[in-house]
């Protein structure tokens, strides 16, 4: 059994924290709180939740910060550098701006990049960033699972990742390098857009669309783009 931290208790943090429980892991729901954490636990009814202060979900085998980065993320993370030295940080966030309609970082740069230039030792996989939280409590469309985007460029961290969401009702798809958080963020930032103009906002989610090649389709492709 792991255990995963959470750092942070609001909409995200707490659905975490039950999707790692369903999937056997222990969880320590950390708060600035400690009687909301324990509260908020409790309400969940899970087997093996616990609400704790920050210090202690720090020193879990796992750390997911549940918080953004407008709101001092890396921040509060900075007196607990030590415990992050080498640990796998699930790094879920968005550099939304306090009214959720842009983001207060430019173009050429990522919350999963800022996160990992502050703590260049840890472990870091970004997951989840393109999930609004109401998915988390229907995650199926129509009888199909929607995607989970994973980034990063710890190539085991993001196998050790996968091996801990096993099970979870979601799709996980390897989405390359850390760079491509940027692009990740940003699809969040559209389909929030979008899912407000035709009034889906915030059930809506993400799913890559497509068809394996047929064997031989590859050399046909090839082929004609050389008569091109």
């Amino acid at each position: 059994m792991t255990t995963i931290g959470i750092l942070g208790t609001g909409r995200m943090g707490v659905r975490l924290a039950k999707l790692f429980d369903d999937c056997g892991h222990r969880v320590l729901l950390g708060s600035r709180t400690l009687g909301r954490a324990r509260r908020i636990a409790a309400g969940l009814g899970g087997r093996h939740v616990q609400g704790t202060g920050y210090s202690e979900a720090v020193r879990a085998d796992v750390v997911l910060p549940a918080m953004f980065l407008r709101d001092g993320l890396l921040e509060a993370l900075e007196p607990y550098r030590e415990h992050l030295n080498d640990k796998l940080i699930v790094d879920i966030t968005n550099p939304f701006n306090a009214t959720y309609d842009d983001f207060i970082l430019p173009w050429d740069t990522s919350g999963a990049e800022q996160l990992q230039h502050r703590f260049p030792r840890a472990r870091l996989v970004g997951a989840f960033k393109n999930v609004w939280w109401e998915v988390f409590d229907a995650p199926e469309f129509d009888g199909a699972l929607s995607d989970v985007y994973v980034v990063g460029d710890d190539a085991a961290a993001k196998r050790d990742f996968l091996a801990l969401v096993a099970g979870s009702p979601f799709r996980y798809l390897d989405a390359g390098l850390l760079v491509n958080a940027r692009i990740v963020e940003r699809m969040t930032l559209f389909v929030a857009e979008l899912g407000r103009r035709y009034e889906f906002f915030p059930r809506m989610n993400w799913r890559l669309l497509g068809e394996r090649w047929r064997p031989g389709q590859a050399d046909e492709l090839r082929g004609l783009l050389a008569a091109g």
